[in-house]
């Protein structure tokens, strides 16, 4: 199953997903067939259209997300405001050496654990060029405070994450210009 509306359409105007089965799983695609003679799962022609388009240029964009998010994810091991980096590109992530065998790139997205709450929620408010939103895999770069967003619904449970959680989904923009961004909003949180 593949999210045709993230990195593959990559320019977060279209919705859709892909099932792909093997040749030889034919009772998969039958019933995969069924469903969609069921209830018409298929996607519009603009939505075809625009992820179509999306991969035409995803080797490249994919090179740009994982450069920057390369960067980003270095700048901020070395950030004192900064506890904790995830980003499988770094060599002190637990799983740097299966995604170095696994993987030609580290992917665009990048998360970080800020020394306090409120100066994870301060960094969200304060980047200029991240957007605030809650998708990934677009052109534009998004930050987020997932425990506040995406994993609202789950708190108070096993699946909660630290509400000093800061996801970002980094975008095709300069890397230069996202760290200066980040660093920035960085060194000014937690000021009044």
């Amino acid at each position: 199953m593949h999210s045709t509306t993230k990195y593959l359409g990559g320019h977060s105007d279209a919705v859709g997903g892909a099932v792909v089965v093997g040749a030889a799983d034919t009772d998969s695609f039958d019933r995969l067939a069924f469903l969609q003679n069921a209830v018409g799962a298929v996607p519009g022609p603009m939505d075809c259209f625009l992820v179509l388009r999306g991969v035409k240029t995803l080797a490249l964009r994919m090179q740009a997300h994982c450069r920057g998010a390369q960067a980003i994810a270095e700048m901020l091991a070395g950030h004192p405001k900064v506890e904790r980096v995830h980003y499988p590109g770094l060599a002190a992530h637990p799983g740097h050496d299966v995604a170095a065998r696994q993987m030609s790139g580290f992917g665009g997205m990048v998360s970080f654990e800020a020394l306090t709450e409120e100066l994870a929620l301060d960094v969200c408010r304060r980047t200029k060029l991240f957007a605030l939103a809650e998708s990934l895999g677009g052109v534009e770069s998004l930050i987020e405070h997932p425990a506040r967003m995406t994993h609202l619904s789950v708190a108070g449970s096993e699946l909660a994450v630290s509400p000093r959680l800061v996801r970002l989904s980094v975008g095709i923009e300069h890397p230069d210009d996202l760290i200066d961004d980040l660093r920035t909003a960085l060194d000014a949180a937690g000021d009044a």
